[in-house]
């Protein structure tokens, strides 16, 4: 059944993406089309609520930073909130970070319909991940991006729960978090926000152009206008200044800061031991991933000196199996490969092997800022020079 629900969403993806052709994916696209035009209706409805204050958001009298974006996948924001989380944690604040955990194991379906019912009660608390000292739970219950975070950032509170107004004020009332980091929380318009913190990915700012579920954008980019800081992924040192100016014609002022995922070492899945870049100069290897943009990995391997010769990809947040690992290590230990690669992302979602044929490389990627530093010295200064700093409440 998983097969063919991941086979369905890459068929879905390939028309979306207009990989596919034909009268049939033609029809699907005409249908989807017309089924954005709704999509948008809800949307832009559900601001306009919120900005009349018919219906008003949570406050939670703390900081509160959504970190997000306005297409679905593929921006690199994890490695964004890993950093900004690390900044304001070292800067003297108590951070917590508040994730859905998307594609987890869900709770009973019961149980889920009497949190319903008992919103904001005990009775039903978060998944606490990391309590910001130790790792509590593994990526199969918290999801990969939260464990990922969770085990990465020492001294910050990772939390899980659909209801993030909930695990908010559990995040304060148990842990004493002064700064809320929504994780992919430029949507959950429910928790008023602080700070808005949104992704554009360099290389497709917009997604194809079009709205869900014809396209990838989750929301139109005029909405981009709320944002107070933008981090444009995935710069290559080139110039962004068409891109930018895209960016600028939605919103005026907001800080730009430029980045790009570096690529820092790889690291053994088995025994832990890390070697440095270099180490992939002529090494022939197969690359596997369940990642939004697979190219982007396979393309930082040849730029870093593999030889890749064989690839394998798998739909976002796919949970691997040991028969699936063991075929495609067996697939490149025939071909007399030297390694496996892999990303962070996708090494908390696989089952560990022992012994394996070929080693099983990850490759640890963090922020580099390239343009842009000034202005983010001066965002986290400002938010722990004196503390407490709450950030004026945005309104919708």
């Amino acid at each position: 059944m998983r097969r063919w629900f991941e086979s369905l969403e890459s068929f879905a993806i390939d028309v979306i993406l207009e990989r596919r052709a034909g009268k049939r994916a033609h029809t699907l696209r005409t249908i989807l089309h017309a089924l954005s035009k709704v999509y948008l209706g809800i949307v832009q409805t559900r601001l306009a609520l919120y900005r009349s204050r018919i219906i008003r958001p949570h406050s939670h009298g703390c900081l509160v930073i959504s970190v997000g974006n306005l297409t679905v996948g593929g921006t690199g924001k994890t490695p964004v909130v890993e950093m900004l989380a690390r900044a304001l944690r070292d800067g003297g604040r108590r951070v917590a970070i508040l994730s859905r955990g998307y594609k987890s194991v869900p709770r009973p379906f019961l149980l889920r319909l009497a949190d319903k019912f008992t919103r904001h009660k005990s009775l039903f608390v978060p998944r606490v991940v990391s309590d910001g000292v130790s790792l509590l739970l593994d990526s199969r219950t918290a999801g990969d991006e939260p464990f990922m975070l969770a085990n990465n950032l020492r001294g910050v509170v990772v939390l899980v729960d659909r209801d993030r107004v909930k695990s908010g004020i559990y995040a304060i009332r148990e842990f004493g978090a002064d700064t809320l980091i929504l994780d992919d929380g430029l949507q959950y318009i429910k928790m008023r926000h602080g700070l808005e913190v949104v992704l554009v990915d360099r290389q497709s700012p917009f997604g194809n152009e079009h709205l869900l579920p014809r396209g990838t954008l989750r929301e139109p980019p005029a909405n981009l206008a709320r944002a107070t800081h933008i981090f444009l992924t995935k710069c290559d040192g080139g110039d962004n200044s068409e891109v930018i100016s895209r960016i600028r014609c939605h919103n005026r002022t907001a800080d730009i800061i430029e980045c790009t995922h570096r690529p820092k070492h790889i690291k053994n899945f088995s025994t832990g031991e890390t070697k440095p870049l270099e180490f992939l100069q002529g090494l022939k290897v197969g690359s596997l991933s369940g990642i939004a943009v697979p190219e982007s990995f396979e393309n930082a391997l040849r730029s870093l000196g593999a030889e890749l010769e064989l690839t394998q990809s798998y739909t976002d947040h796919h949970r691997y199996s040991v028969k699936e690992i063991e075929r495609f290590i067996r697939r490149c230990a025939r071909r007399n490969l030297d390694a496996v690669l892999t990303t962070e992302k996708d090494a908390v979602r696989i089952p560990r092997i022992t012994d394996p044929e070929v080693p099983v490389y990850y490759m640890r990627v963090e922020i580099e800022i390239l343009a842009g530093q000034e202005e983010w010295d001066r965002f986290v200064d400002r938010l722990t020079r004196d503390q407490p700093v709450l950030a004026p409440e945005r309104i919708y």
